[in-house]
């Protein structure tokens, strides 16, 4: 006879917490995956914050950090200039995975990110919108605008590649489309304001943190966990709706309301990060597949070593930025169409 408890193994390792309310199953290569990159996360941040005009060696970021006598000039360089720079790019990066994440897993296809299917752009428009047409440039409008622009473009793109179902072929075509559009929409309105304004908004259009300080922080930060802690129920339901909405219904999962839920959650991840920092394109396309090839998991949707990831990818894109005195948008975007010229090249010869 077979013994009850006997359980599957699926060779994957993993730690099991268990009680009476709780049970969790955490695989042993994730939290491996998860420190790594945080190592990662701390050796480039520290490293950044050697870079600058005020020279600071890495001992003396490291002193600066957890001494409060260490030298006054030293203690504010690192730790009220270039200390809330690091965290932004933690805070940018883990949003942006997220998003990218719930997206990919929603249209069950590696193109599905927000870059692709124009929720980042209408983000954008909608805040160019507020600080060039309404001369609103704090970042509690800038946010504003780019969730109502994000939203707005979202409702569009799904009201346009809906035909009984979505498609997730629909979605990304559509998607391009209407972004193209929103682009076109953004450069009128730069074209049609005075130079002072148009540089502004393309300075921000470039996507940069260096500006960005614990005023911004403590905001976006308090708006992040908020909304993270609203998606942690995708976790578990938008792995099931990959399975497909017959499937999904059979498990106790809603697909109409799942899929409206994770798009206002994706979007409003997306709306954070363009409002304090810029578009910083192609993290939400990247870092979902490098850490699904990470972790060795079915799906691109995930938690912690998803947002780590893409934390660990904006820290080292902003120190290469600050070697390079550009803004961080432009080398997410050079890495990132590399990257997506891969992803597209690999897409067609996996159907060829």
């Amino acid at each position: 006879m077979t013994n009850p408890q006997q359980t599957v193994d699926f060779g994957r390792r993993e730690y099991r917490v268990e009680n009476r309310s709780v049970a969790w199953a955490i695989p042993v290569r994730s939290v491996i995956v998860s420190i790594a990159l945080v190592v990662v996360i701390i050796v480039a941040g520290v490293a950044s914050m050697t870079i600058g005009a005020y020279d600071v060696s890495f001992g003396d970021v490291l002193r600066a950090l957890v001494d409060p006598n260490v030298d006054p000039d030293t203690r504010q360089v690192v730790f009220e200039w270039r200390f809330p720079r690091v965290l932004f790019a933690v805070l940018c990066g883990a949003a942006l995975a997220l998003s990218g994440g719930i997206f990919q897993s929603l249209t069950r296809n590696p193109l599905g990110s927000p870059d692709i299917i124009g929720f980042g752009v209408g983000a954008q428009f909608g805040v160019t919108l507020m600080m060039v047409g309404l001369g609103l440039n704090t970042y509690m409008y800038k946010a504003a605008g780019a969730l109502v622009g994000g939203l707005i473009t979202a409702l569009l793109v799904y009201a346009l590649a809906m035909k009984r179902t979505v498609s997730s072929f629909r979605l990304i075509i559509v998607g391009i489309g209407v972004s193209a559009g929103l682009g076109s929409l953004t450069s009128w309105i730069l074209i049609s304001v005075s130079v002072e304004k148009a540089m502004m908004a393309a300075t921000w259009g470039a996507g940069s943190i260096a500006s960005l300080g614990f005023d911004q922080l403590l905001p976006a930060t308090a708006v992040f966990v908020l909304v993270a802690v609203a998606a942690l129920p995708l976790n578990r339901t938008l792995p099931v709706l990959e399975m497909g909405d017959d499937a999904a219904t059979a498990l106790g999962v809603h697909p109409g309301r799942t899929r409206f839920a994770a798009m206002v959650l994706g979007v409003a991840l997306v709306a954070l990060v363009t409002a304090a920092a810029g578009p910083i394109s192609f993290i939400a396309l990247a870092a979902p597949q490098i850490s699904q090839r990470l972790t060795r998991t079915n799906t691109p949707m995930g938690t912690v070593p998803l947002m780590l990831t893409g934390a660990a990818l904006v820290v080292v894109s902003d120190t290469v930025a600050q070697l390079l005195r550009v803004p961080v948008g432009v080398i997410t975007v050079s890495v990132g169409g590399l990257y997506l010229a891969w992803l597209l090249a690999a897409q067609y010869a996996r159907r060829a």
